[in-house]
């Protein structure tokens, strides 16, 4: 985080161009002693006299006074893991302050703005009350509004849209989200083949490990995707257990075939436990265990890594570089203490008031308590 630099960057500027106070004095049409007092930083240029400073010196106004409008990628990670860790291991209103002093600082860098969106998201839930919970994703609303009016980077503002549509929903203004989401999203529509076209393009140009690396990178979201994907559709199938069947049935076998209880585990997490919920709400009472050992044998695997990140493997050769370049790298949006916050809501829901008094089901709770910490009790 950069601070304003004034008085430093005078002095830098001045011996880089071998200048004398008084030179620099009599340019600006002050006294000597002017000059000095905004070297040591006991007084501040007037502000009209800023601009004529940085024209002198052949700098930006930003330059000259040292403040950053814009962060780097890895500027922005570094700020979101901060921001996430606070949420984490502070009071909560402490970590909304540093949250909010980042915004007004940076609000004319949307990937960054984009990111805090991302992160009020993730953790608006950990505020006191319902009307807190609400003022947080409304105020998320209005950054995404912000980039959505100003911002010129296509993917930045595709982003921004999607992000106001979920936050609307999860705001319970589901009109909202579709009137925003539904032009874009029609599968009929010719955005869903600029993956290929693009893949065709870079190799007509020669840029082979440019298309392989998109193709790849595709390739692992779209499974992530489809996973996703089935976790809502087995949510949504209540009256069907053929359906739930086979939904379970084909995409675990996918899941086994890509590995991607290593790749992702938290992906593969939620599947298993939507397919334990829906079993246990069809009175499936074996496939719901078999559901939540897999859920819990993933959990694990989360909670014993020293740090969650997402990473390739072998077949995924050429993830880990596409990784790097995401908004956030290879870090996960949330803290590793959130799964362990999380689990207790888990383990507690409705579907499972059926087995929840079986000594089983006590043990599994128990073994994930002591895995997370303490952070699940009965």
């Amino acid at each position: 985080m950069n601070e304003l630099h004034l008085s430093e960057n005078l002095v830098r500027l001045r011996h880089k161009k071998k200048l004398t106070q008084e030179e620099v004095a009599d340019f600006m049409g002050v006294t000597k002693a002017s000059v000095s007092k905004w070297e040591k930083g006991q007084n501040t240029p007037d502000l009209l006299l800023i601009p004529r400073l940085a024209a002198f010196f052949d700098v930006t106004v930003d330059e000259l006074i040292g403040y950053e409008a814009q962060l780097s990628p890895e500027q922005i990670r570094r700020q979101y893991a901060e921001l996430s860790r606070g949420f984490a291991c502070l009071p909560f209103s402490a970590a909304l302050e540093k949250v909010r002093d980042l915004a007004h600082r940076y609000y004319a860098c949307y990937p960054f703005l984009l990111q805090l969106c991302v992160l009020y998201w993730n953790h608006f839930m950990l505020a006191e009350t319902k009307e807190e919970r609400e003022q947080l994703l409304q105020e998320a609303v209005g950054w995404c509004d912000r980039i959505l009016e100003n911002c010129s980077e296509v993917g930045v503002c595709s982003d921004a849209l999607i992000l106001k549509a979920g936050l609307n929903l999860q705001l319970g203004k589901a009109a909202e989200a579709i009137e925003d989401l539904e032009p874009a999203a029609d599968p009929s529509r010719l955005a869903g083949q600029n993956g290929a076209i693009l893949v065709r393009a870079y190799q007509a140009v020669g840029e082979y490990e440019k298309a392989r690396s998109y193709i790849q990178a595709k390739y692992y979201l779209d499974l992530l995707n489809l996973v996703g994907d089935a976790v809502l559709f087995l949510s949504q199938q209540e009256g069907s257990w053929n359906q739930c069947k086979e939904t379970m049935r084909r995409i675990k076998g996918i899941m086994e075939l890509y590995h991607l209880e290593e790749l992702h585990p938290n992906v593969a997490a939620q599947f298993y436990y939507q397919s334990a919920a829906a079993s246990a709400i069809h009175g499936k009472e074996e496939e719901s265990w078999n559901a939540l050992r897999c859920f819990e044998r993933c959990v694990e695997k989360l909670l014993r890594t020293e740090q969650i990140a997402l990473h390739g493997d072998s077949y995924f050769d050429l993830l880990d570089a596409w990784i790097e370049r995401l908004p956030l790298g290879s870090m996960v949006p949330r803290d590793k203490s959130f799964i362990r916050q999380n689990l207790r809501e888990a383990l507690h829901h409705p579907a499972f008031d059926c087995i929840k008094e079986k000594e089983e089901f006590q043990k599994m709770v128990r073994r994930l308590a002591e895995e997370g910490g303490n952070f699940v009790k009965d």
